[in-house]
């Protein structure tokens, strides 16, 4: 992990600020309580800007873990190019930076007393509420997903323990084996994220059971960043990885725990391992607290990322509905810092800053292989929205030197996001 002194990190922080769409607000006068659920990178980044913005603010991140393990990167682990460990952090910064840091889970919100009860027995009351609840895997949209589904088909969608269990699993797999992975219809957490699993995996079946094949069963018919994996899977990977898109059979509609398989309206696709990802929505506590809409997901004010279901609370993350917005770590950034301008202004008695989201996302298809994807994002008309000829995307047939250069971005970002979210 990257060491920075005080000035060059509080420089990155204020280029990061720069980058999300408005400087950070100056240190003012307002006091009042915030409380965020969920130490990720969107909660954690949300409460160490507005300890900055305003100290005198009492913040308290309520996490149910000790320990973070990054989402980005994780595929990497599954393929055995990095060690778990290296991707994890924690929120002893915040703590000694005078954020309050409660390692509980969060059984119940009350918007209207404006208070937040924990399993452990606390009742923390609240101005402003900032939760960060992540996404809930929805097995019961699939048949047959029941229980052991987890451990027989690891999703390896929330990094830790289902991450080193699927990397066991393909490390156990025979040579000559199939290695499936299911994707969603969109939209759900890290858009890119499947496809980069499979060629990863593809990468370490072509260094230890070459025989071995990669298949994507895909609910939907594109795929982000598609010539760019297509482009890497016909160089890096001739012959290992086929694709089954949505229109050709490959949505799947049954799962089959003691027959290892997965079924679309097809075929059934029997295989040595599966990880089956599921459909998702916002996290079960948004849900349960009346935080979300028919879709699913949670709908905010662009503006400020206050939920237009109850106000005093803020949804940041994969669990807030955005037209278009790629569910990204880069992105639950963003909205911790916009969250955190407006939820100060707010309690300032002051009109929040007008956002603009910027979202970055690399993909790695070997370790020194790299490309990505970026965007602007603006609201408009009461969401979200891409702002017209702001996306860019790697080019197709460039050098590997500009690949393996991507490749070191990579890795850079995560370092930067990293340092800004938890150290």
């Amino acid at each position: 992990m990257i060491q920075w002194n005080r000035r060059e990190f509080l420089g990155a922080l204020g280029a990061g600020a720069l980058l999300s769409g408005a400087p950070l607000i100056a240190r003012g006068a307002a006091k009042g309580r915030v409380v965020v659920v969920g130490g990720g990178f969107g909660g954690a980044i949300a409460a160490r800007y507005i300890k900055m913005a305003d100290p005198g603010i009492a913040v308290t991140i309520i996490e149910r873990s000790r320990e973070y393990f990054s989402c980005p990167f994780s595929n990497k682990v599954v393929a055995g190019i990095m060690e778990l460990d290296s991707l994890k952090y924690d929120l002893k910064a915040h703590a000694a930076r005078g954020i309050q840091v409660v390692y509980d889970d969060v059984v119940a919100i009350d918007p209207a007393k404006r208070s937040v009860a924990t399993a452990g027995g606390k009742q923390l009351a609240y101005d402003r509420l900032i939760l960060a609840p992540g996404v809930e895997l929805d097995y019961a949209a699939v048949e047959g997903a029941t229980a052991g589904v987890e451990t027989a088909m690891p999703h390896a969608w929330k990094a830790g323990e289902q991450t080193l269990l699927l990397r066991r699993q393909i490390e156990a797999m025979k040579d000559g084996g199939l290695f499936i992975v299911t994707v969603p219809k969109r939209p759900y957490r890290c858009p890119p994220g499947p496809y980069e699993r499979a060629t990863l995996v593809a990468h370490y079946l072509k260094q230890h059971k070459p025989k071995s094949k990669v298949v994507i069963l895909d609910d939907d018919n594109t795929m982000p960043k598609q010539p760019l994996f297509l482009e890497c899977w016909s160089k890096l990977y001739p012959g290992m990885i086929e694709w089954v898109t949505g229109n050709n059979g490959g949505k799947v509609e049954r799962v089959d725990i003691k027959k290892h398989m997965v079924a679309t309206s097809d075929a059934d696709f029997p295989a040595d391992v599966i990880s089956f990802v599921p459909p998702q929505k916002a996290g079960a506590i948004a849900q349960k607290t009346g935080l979300t809409d028919n879709s699913g997901w949670c709908p905010v004010d662009p503006f400020t990322l206050e939920s237009t279901r109850h106000k005093h609370i803020h949804i940041v993350g994969d669990a807030a509905y955005t037209d278009g917005v790629p569910k990204s770590a880069h992105i639950a950034g963003a909205m911790g810092r916009t969250a955190a301008r407006a939820v100060v202004a707010l309690l300032e008695g002051k009109s929040p800053p007008s956002p603009q989201y910027v979202n970055t996302c690399y993909t790695l298809a070997a370790p020194d292989y790299g490309f990505s994807i970026a965007g602007l994002y603006v609201p408009k008309n009461g969401v979200i929205t891409t702002l017209p000829n702001s996306v860019t995307v790697s080019p197709t047939g460039a050098s590997q030197y500009v690949r393996r250069t991507e490749a070191e971005f990579a890795y850079g970002w995560l370092r930067n996001i990293a340092a800004e979210a938890f150290l």
